[in-house]
């Protein structure tokens, strides 16, 4: 394989999960040119170096100015007069060692443009526009025009005369298991899964690992008819074997081919313009027209119009008429046309974040050919950013003053940029998009000023695969908090921004920090995490304590933002999706029929026998009431819990499953392979044999239930012995014995196992769906178990079992350490039970995907979110009050689908015949003007004065505090809180939330919580 053809697997994890590895191989050989490294430039060459491509070459003439450190992340005011390429080179290219990084302070010409095969522009002029995409599109380079100005921003794509695309929207290809295949024709295809099928007329369906009917294996894709629910036919088999069994069918994508206009010719056709926030479908079409008049007016005057110059409005207005002479609008924005010239001169990094971002993603499918190219106008404006009101700016207080921020102040004025450097802002997690998001705070002077200040808090260390999409960090990093490196990189961007870095996970356990006072302290808070439960945390603390969130997340080319607004919009809440059913487990103990299934199972042996028992191990040590407790949950569990960790303490020369050796954890790996492969599916044959009925006299071993076979154990097989080693060595650690990867000296050690002899039992049974497994749990054990566990509890508690004692491993799952053995494992187990299923195996990087449950991650999405949701960032600074300024935002860059839509507003409830929204509480000063705290009597009477209601019951997180009892009204009401609901009330704790039930409308769902001051 050539050095090309080899990707680094570990530097580009997540990415791979969104690109695959053939899209990436193709990128390897894609040399990219962008000229202009303004911020619009140098997000784009970032997210491009980012992604692996050859070789970038950044281009620019022009030397460094103020303007630049508005959104250049890259220059600083020490750069200012040198050339914008060559400054931003050193950075550039540490940002990914695999890509050439070069700079070009030349002009662009022709000689220079042959030498790409994509060729981005910004800040460019409409003449070189023009001239540059006529010479790419006729010598097939694919060719990028990205512009911003102010609020507003551009993209055009022209890939040439044919452009063949290999997957238009990188979905996972259509994949069932077949149920049957008829000898017919047409052969018609039933298939069996638990999913709903996606196969449509049309497609083209390859099919592997049939049995019987084995010329499906080898024939070419063949299209697909009549599709069904479960089936479908194809061509003629009459002639081909019977179908015996087995088989999967998968679709096969097909390339299409599409043809691009050049610019000169785009212009003309509004058809071309791909619409995103369907309320501003005019004024887009009308941008169409401004960005082209701009370029006659600065062509015109040397220069952008200037910040609210009215005379340059009208100018500008007037080409764009000229121009509608000819296009002729239905309706022409024109008051749009006047504040885009207002703000031209703007130049602000949440833009040029998510322009930069799309036209990254632009640039990758160029180079990869996976998905579908922007076709070929996107326009996109966030003038709702500007005051709702009408503002006393004029030209001269906009205009540029020298220093860092003139970009934005040519924008919002001077008075909003102080105001932007007093905000004391929480970010939580610096990762993906914590490290964006970090950066545009740098470059918008977020809490730069005296009176502000961001606090971040991340608890995570930096990782190689970290390094492909969070650009704040370099492989020295490695192994250092992910929130002080982050700070350390954005002072260097902004050297007035003050940051305090914390690495604490953001839960009831460190309230202690982020208490009351924190959060009463900030102006706002923006959320970059990665998980749901942390983010449904934080969301109530923002409610709780009336300040607004930002939230945004990624999955591959799919991103979202949402901002949550006080008093006026629904907060994020609570996560009611059921995409996370849990597969059942009599599928993963016996009837499993997807890789999926399979490499789940594998994660649930991995767990159990080198997390699970070691860790109980540990804790029968450390509690003297472990057995006693565990005796608790029931008979089957406390058998299989207490069975494992005695065998865990005694030694296997006493029948126990405890090494003294690396030879004893080979010879334990082997007959663990002999139990899992051989023998648990010999006992499953027995009791379903591959012709059994059910008692309707149907087989058996159909749809969904696929008739395992044995296997048997070949030392010379690859996968048999990565398995032994793998959890041989695994074993050695959780008993801290020392193993090896020598594979000989393990075959040769194996060759003195002794493997037990196996019988199937007929008396055993096996549960066909979860409920007889529950069913099974709750029925009493028979005297034979019930003996086992008294026996067990015995030897458990004798005196002579102190001389075993031994602190063991329990090991944590680790996915991305590849010299841990952890994958090596769950490769293993999982392929080798697919094979006794005749699953297709998946290779060590799909299943890392999945058992790894890795979210798909690329730096194209993450920049466009963060740019998005500091857009947002701005209204709320401002203090917008109109739901109608906000915007939620939906992406889906596979096809450059993105929508805009307005927030939802706060739901009103009724309590007492007076409506609430989630942001109304009843706030009660539990100790007035310093007086002793008040009694829950004095509280019950406070709320009926206030709000004419009657507290008939008091709720404290799960537990009633309050249902009537006369006793309990002479009580403090923190004493109450701390005697009924049995809760510990710390210092740091400055406000207790009870949530009462009240007499006027006991049926109410939902009511405002008390918020009781301490």
């Amino acid at each position: 394989m050539s050095e090309i053809d080899q990707i680094d697997e570990g530097f580009y994890s997540r990415q791979l999960y969104v690109l695959g590895h053939e899209a990436m191989r193709r990128m390897a050989r894609a040399d990219v040119l962008i000229a202009g490294m303004r911020g619009l430039g140098v997000e784009i060459a970032k997210n491009v170096i980012l992604s692996g491509v050859k070789s970038v070459t950044v281009q620019d003439e022009g030397q460094v100015v103020w303007t630049d450190l508005s959104s250049q992340f890259f220059l600083k005011e020490s750069h200012l007069g040198q050339n914008r390429a060559t400054c931003s080179l050193q950075q550039l290219s540490a940002l990914n060692p695999g890509v050439r990084v070069s700079a070009s302070t030349e002009p662009l010409d022709e000689e220079l443009l042959l030498q790409f095969q994509v060729v981005v522009l910004t800040g460019s002029s409409l003449s070189d526009q023009k001239c540059f995409n006529e010479f790419c599109h006729l010598n097939g380079i694919k060719f990028i025009v990205a512009d911003t100005k102010g609020l507003c921003g551009q993209l055009f794509c022209d890939f040439g005369k044919e452009f063949e695309v290999l997957d238009q929207d990188g979905e996972k290809p259509a994949t069932a298991m077949i149920q049957s295949v008829s000898q017919a024709n047409p052969g018609v295809v039933l298939f069996t899964d638990d999913r709903q099928s996606t196969f449509s007329d049309g497609s083209k369906v390859s099919f592997s690992e049939v049995r019987g009917m084995t010329e499906l294996n080898s024939i070419d894709p063949v299209d697909i008819k009549d599709c069904g629910k479960y089936s479908f036919s194809i061509g003629d088999t009459s002639a081909f074997s019977q179908y015996e069994r087995g088989g999967v069918v998968t679709e096969v994508k097909q390339p299409c081919v599409l043809t691009f206009k050049t610019l000169n010719e785009a212009l003309l056709d509004h058809t071309l313009l791909k619409m995103n926030d369907y309320g501003k479908i005019h004024r887009h079409r009308t941008l169409h027209l401004a960005f082209q008049a701009l370029h006659g007016f600065v062509e015109k005057e040397q220069r952008l119009p200037g910040p609210r110059s009215q005379s340059d409005a009208d100018a500008l207005l007037a080409i764009v008429g000229k121009l509608n002479t000819v296009t002729q609008l239905e309706q022409l924005d024109e008051a749009a046309v006047r504040t885009f010239s207002y703000t031209a001169r703007g130049d602000l990094a949440p833009i040029n974040a998510f322009i930069g971002g799309l036209a990254a993603q632009e640039v990758i499918k160029a180079c990869s050919r996976k998905y579908t190219p922007l076709n070929q106008w996107l326009y996109f404006d966030a003038l709702e950013c500007l005051p709702e009101e009408e503002d006393e700016l004029t030209e001269a207080t906009l205009s540029a003053k020298g220093t860092r921020y003139d970009g934005q102040i040519a924008v919002f004025g001077p008075a909003f940029q102080e105001k932007l450097e007093r905000q004391k802002y929480f970010l939580v997690g610096a990762g993906a998009i914590g490290c964006e998001l970090f950066k545009n705070f740098a470059l918008m002077g977020l809490g730069a000023g005296e009176e502000g200040r961001i606090t971040v808090t991340d608890m995570d260390f930096i990782e190689r695969s970290n390094l492909n999409r969070q650009f704040l960090f370099r492989s020295q990093d490695i192994g250092k908090p992910k929130s002080e490196v982050a700070a350390r990189a954005v002072r260097e961007m902004n050297p007035q921004m003050n940051i305090t870095a914390h690495q604490d996970r953001l839960d009831p356990g460190s309230e202690g920090v982020y208490d009351y006072d924190f959060f009463m302290g900030l102006d706002g808070v923006a959320a970059a995490l990665d998980n749901m439960e942390a983010r449904v945390y934080l969301d109530g603390r923002c409610v709780q304590h009336q300040k607004a969130l930002l939230e945004g997340g990624t999955s591959g080319l799919q991103g979202h933002t949402l901002v949550v607004v006080p008093n006026l919009t629904k907060s994020y809440g609570r996560d009611t999706s059921s995409s996370n059913e849990g597969i059942p487990l009599c599928t993963l103990k016996n009837f499993p029929h997807r890789i999926e299934h399979t490499l789940q199972w594998a994660r649930d042996q991995f767990e159990g026998l080198f997390k699970q028992t070691p860790a109980n191990v540990n804790l029968f040590w450390s509690d003297k009431g472990f057995v006693e407790r565990t005796l608790g949950l029931g008979d089957a569990e406390a058998l299989e819990v207490l069975g494992g960790l005695w065998s865990s303490l005694e030694d296997m020369e006493a029948g126990g499953q405890r090494p003294r050796s690396w030879e004893d954890c080979v010879s334990w790996a082997r007959c663990q392979w002999e139990t899992l492969y051989n023998n648990d599916i010999r006992q499953l044959l027995h009791c379903f044999p591959p012709k059994a009925v059910t008692a309707a006299g149907l087989s058996f071993w159909t749809g969904s239930k696929i008739c395992p076979h044995p296997l048997t154990f070949d030392p010379y097989n690859t996968t048999h012995m990565e398995y032994v080693v793998a959890a041989a060595n695994l074993y050695g650690q959780i008993f801290g014995i020392s193993g090896t990867r020598d594979r000989a000296s393990v075959k040769e050690t194996l060759e003195r196992v002794h493997v037990p002899y196996f019988t199937p039992k007929s008396s055993v049974k096996i549960h066909l769906t979860d409920k007889e497994m529950e069913e099974e749990k709750q029925e009493d054990r028979d005297d034979a178990e019930k003996a086992r566990l008294e026996e067990l509890r015995r030897k458990l508690a004798s005196p002579s079992l102190k001389s075993s004692f031994m602190q063991m491993k329990p090991t944590d799952f680790e996915k991305d350490d590849d010299s841990n053995f952890h994958m090596d494992y769950i490769v293993a187990a999982s392929n080798l039970r697919a094979e006794n299923y005749d699953i297709p195996a998946a290779d060590r990087h799909k299943s890392k995907g999945i058992a790894g449950s890795i979210i798909p991650a690329i730096a194209t999405t993450t920049a466009a979110v963060a740019g998005l949701m500091c857009l947002e960032l701005y209204k709320l600074v401002q203090g917008h009050q109109k739901i109608s300024s906000y915007r939620t935002a939906y992406m889906y860059l596979p096809v450059t689908h993105i929508v805009f839509a307005q927030p939802t507003q706060a739901k009103t409830f009724e309590v007492g015949e007076k409506k609430y929204t989630l942001w109304d509480n009843f706030l009660v000063v539990g100790k007035p003007n310093g007086q002793q705290e008040m009694t829950l009597r004095e509280l019950i009477r406070y709320i009926l004065d206030e709000y004419s209601l009657s507290i008939c019951e008091l709720y404290y997180g799960p537990a009633i505090v309050y249902m009537g009892q006369e006793e309990r009204l002479q009580l403090s009401v923190s004493e109450v809180v701390r005697t009924f609901a049995k809760a510990e009330i710390p210092p740091h704790k400055k406000m207790l939330e009870l949530i009462p039930s009240f007499t006027e409308d006991e049926e109410c769902d939902t009511v405002p919580p008390i918020r009781y001051m301490l």
